[in-house]
């Protein structure tokens, strides 16, 4: 395993990662490496046993597969959803599926990664999320404004919009979220289709007539235009 620098955050004991995959190879390594960063972990081998510690506990992350016995990941995913569940959640497959992909981040999923994964990546990935997350719970990432259309957005897909629309890149608004840029070209698709708008430019305009006076002052990033 590639040696990775500790983490400076450090969770408290009610506050863990949950891990479901069906696979004890994989749990076993995610167990072993984010224990080696700071964050208590529990393994869940099926759908069922995580949705029911779910009526007891509040995990700090998710990291869970999609291929699994009895529910599946995407199955998952639309229950936790309709539960308005809130933090943030990385599915894992063996398969390279765009389509998958899309219908994860879809369904409200944070992150898609694919097996193997480079361990590295998924600690960053996973510091990143828990980083914003714990901002958002304490109401230190700011928000878009309060305009009628925005309420159909996600409280993920806000924060998007917020970054890009302070001139964020792809790259960093991934970085700042702790999601690929790809995710944030999904994210973004997503939020033209929400808002009506018929391409970057308009969804400008959407944002900065809504905006407050440090917006509007700022013009629209490149990658608005064009994606990294």
């Amino acid at each position: 395993m590639e040696h990775i620098g500790r983490s400076s955050f450090q969770p408290g004991p009610a506050r863990e990662i949950f891990i479901v995959d069906d696979d004890s190879s994989v749990c076993d390594a995610l167990k072993l490496l984010l224990g080696v960063e700071g964050f208590g972990c529990r393994v869940f081998r099926d759908a069922e046993s995580f949705l029911e510690a779910l009526d007891h506990e509040n995990p700090l992350c998710v990291v869970m597969d999609v291929q699994m016995p009895g529910y599946s990941g995407l199955e998952v995913l639309r229950i936790l959803k309709a539960r308005h569940f809130e933090a943030p959640v990385f599915m894992m497959s063996g398969r390279s599926d765009i389509a998958m992909a899309v219908e994860a981040m879809k369904t409200g999923a944070y992150d898609f990664i694919e097996k193997p994964f480079a361990a590295g990546m998924m600690i960053e990935r996973i510091r990143a999320a828990v980083a914003a997350q714990t901002a958002r719970d304490c109401g230190r990432v700011d928000g878009i404004p309060q305009f009628a259309e925005a309420r159909l957005l996600t409280a993920r897909e806000r924060d998007v919009l917020s970054l890009i629309a302070k001139g964020a890149s792809n790259k960093e608004a991934g970085r700042r979220l702790g999601i690929s840029p790809r995710t944030i070209e999904v994210h973004r698709a997503r939020i033209m289709d929400k808002l009506g708008a018929k391409n970057a430019a308009d969804l400008m305009r959407i944002v900065l007539m809504n905006a407050g006076p440090k917006t509007r002052g700022q013009s629209a990033p490149e990658d608005m235009v064009a994606a990294d």
